[in-house]
């Protein structure tokens, strides 16, 4: 087969442990557009494939370091004092295992701890999508690590911005947003308004250079980001992959599947 010929390769970044629900979901999306995932991980760096689009994934979060900030949780969790009795930990840890049990099969990631090794490749991968023109989606961290890549920065707990409405935390579309009507995000979903799933605990603050917030929720909450002189590199704050039943958002990865292919064909 030859180069133009075979089915558009698409990168889909994952951590080294966990992550592999998503991975799936993701494959089966890109499968649908009609292209290839290729899993890569931060232990394969030195094997990283050809690729002709690029999926930044969710997960951990982003090292504070690289926007300039503190880790909030590390100090919160240096502030905290231990329980001191052994029934209070013995009834915690059934709680807290009913929880993280039910976040791991969804890989919300919430309390995952940054992944420097993940912030490195994930860099280098973008830097060459970018230099070489591909197309590239961001998922939850993946948008967050597109306005980071820029000088933008995170609000690392978006807990106060519920003070009025509850935190949606589902896999299901319940959170409703607003899109910018001139944006190709908007193009894609051909909606200025739509529902989303929610399993972010963090969300963009100030805008990188040249970024573009696409899509909000009414309370302010970014919800998705474009560059400005870039159209087909989208981040979105919300899991589209977790939605293969609507065809609006399984759309997303045929564009991006597509504007993989064109961009492949124009280099001959």
């Amino acid at each position: 087969m030859t180069k133009n010929k075979r089915k558009p390769v698409i990168g889909v970044t994952g951590p080294d442990k966990g992550g592999f629900v998503a991975w799936i979901f993701t494959w089966l999306a890109v499968w649908r557009a009609g292209g290839i995932a290729r899993r890569i991980r931060p232990n394969m760096w030195r094997k990283i494939p050809v690729l002709d689009g690029l999926i930044l994934g969710g997960g951990a979060d982003i090292s504070p370091e690289l926007y300039g900030a503190e880790d909030l949780k590390r100090l919160k969790e240096l502030s905290e004092e231990k329980p001191r009795r052994s029934w209070i930990r013995f009834v915690f840890f059934f709680v807290s295992f009913g929880i993280s049990l039910a976040r791991n099969i969804f890989s919300l990631g919430h309390n995952a701890k940054p992944d420097p090794e993940r912030d490195r490749i994930e860099k280098e991968l973008l830097e060459i999508a970018l230099r070489e023109n591909l197309p590239v989606l961001g998922i939850c961290r993946g948008a967050q690590f597109i306005n980071v890549h820029f000088g933008g920065t995170l609000h690392q707990d978006i807990t106060e911005f519920y003070n009025e409405t509850p935190k949606a935390d589902t896999i299901y579309p319940r959170k409703d947003i607003i899109l910018e009507p001139e944006s190709s995000l908007a193009a894609i979903l051909e909606t200025t308004r739509t529902k989303v799933n929610s399993l972010h605990n963090q969300a963009a603050a100030k805008p990188g250079d040249g970024v573009w917030y696409v899509a909000k929720e009414p309370n302010g909450v970014v919800q998705a980001i474009e560059l400005k002189n870039n159209p087909y590199v989208i981040g979105l704050q919300w899991h589209p992959e977790y939605l293969p039943q609507i065809d609006s958002q399984q759309r997303l990865f045929r564009v991006l599947v597509r504007i993989a292919k064109e961009t492949r064909e124009k280099k001959g």
